[in-house]
């Protein structure tokens, strides 16, 4: 009798083929092969399960499809029909390296825990608007370094490109909850269950994110307003880098109008571009792709902090909509 595997790949996929054949090459050439792939199909119009039939010589996969119920549900109907005891999130539009497993083994192994968390970072195949989001998002001069990195103004907290947790954690927490940020909240439940969570920095996935401005603009908008959310969810779980976007958007905006009457208060502004620019420009080595860290860097910090200042408003001082407190206490299970 075959032994089950040490892992399984738990992926919900939502109109994605192309993504989703990428992500199994990346699969198909790791390393070590100790792990099967779950793919989930949440109600496609366009499957992919014949392109998951191409590797099924190469990989242990499995593939489903049901109907459109959104991803935390797709990624529950995975875990429920995987085989393994620790189970790994990646998203559809995500490339592994051929040794994410063996690091990942390495990590455990040197240090065992219930959670873990990987970085992200841009393969050399992505485009520079591609590569000048994954700088917006992972660097520190825009975030913190809350999404990965070494460095961080917030404790870190895994997301679901690049996360794993053991059947025991999915035993006691649950399972995900259908949600924006929904990755955060179960990181969040995982550790007040007591599971001790840990970074692995050299487990990185590469992450194509929005490959546009435009569509960059509406996912990081409602990645802020599901911030208050979550501080509806768990009172007190609002850090200060949590309103750093606010704040750019509230100060930047000021500074812009005041620069109309003295052109002194454009300076600040100026100041952070050029830092954006030589930071992007080091770590990127090109200088279009620096240049588009710009552009991209003001887009994640206001589309964020204008999503937050409008929940805020309207959920907090406002407080618009009693079905918010109806809402907390059903995803809470009160």
């Amino acid at each position: 009798m075959d032994h089950p595997p040490a892992f399984s790949f738990i992926v919900p996929v939502y109109n994605r083929p192309a993504e989703v054949e990428e992500l199994l090459e990346s699969l198909a050439s790791q390393t070590d092969k100790d792990f099967e792939v779950v793919i989930v199909e949440d109600g496609s119009s366009v499957p992919c399960q014949e392109i998951c039939g191409k590797f099924s010589d190469s990989i242990k996969i499995k593939y489903f499809h049901k109907d459109n119920e959104g991803r935390s549900i797709a990624r529950n109907y995975g875990i429920d029909r995987a085989d393994a005891d620790f189970l790994i999130f990646v998203d559809s539009d995500c490339i592994l390296p051929p040794d994410y497993i063996s690091r990942l083994k390495e990590g455990l192994k040197s240090q065992p825990v219930d959670c873990y968390g990987g970085p992200d970072a841009a393969h050399d195949s992505f485009s520079d608007v591609q590569k000048a989001i994954n700088f917006s998002m992972t660097s520190f001069l825009t975030t913190g370094g809350i999404r990965g990195g070494k460095k961080s103004l917030e404790k870190f907290t895994p997301r679901t490109f690049n996360m794993g947790f053991s059947r025991d954690v999915y035993d006691r927490v649950g399972g995900f909850r259908e949600m924006f940020s929904e990755d955060i909240d179960m990181s969040t439940r995982i550790k007040n269950e007591g599971f001790k969570i840990c970074l692995f920095p050299d487990v990185k996935v590469f992450h194509k994110r929005r490959v546009d401005f435009k569509k960059f603009w509406r996912q990081v908008h409602v990645f802020g307003m599901s911030r208050i959310t979550l501080q509806l969810l768990y009172p007190g779980s609002m850090k200060l880098v949590h309103w750093l976007p606010a704040l750019f958007v509230i100060f930047g905006l000021g500074f812009a109008i005041a620069s109309f009457f003295n052109h002194w208060f454009v300076i600040p502004l100026l100041v952070y571009f050029v830092a954006l620019f030589i930071a992007a420009l080091y770590e990127t080595k090109s200088p279009r792709i620096a240049f588009l860290s710009i552009p991209a860097s003001i887009i994640q910090l206001g589309g964020y902090g204008t999503g937050f200042i409008r929940a805020y408003v309207w959920k907090i001082l406002l407080r618009n909509g009693r079905d918010i407190d109806d809402e907390v206490r059903r995803r809470k299970g009160k």
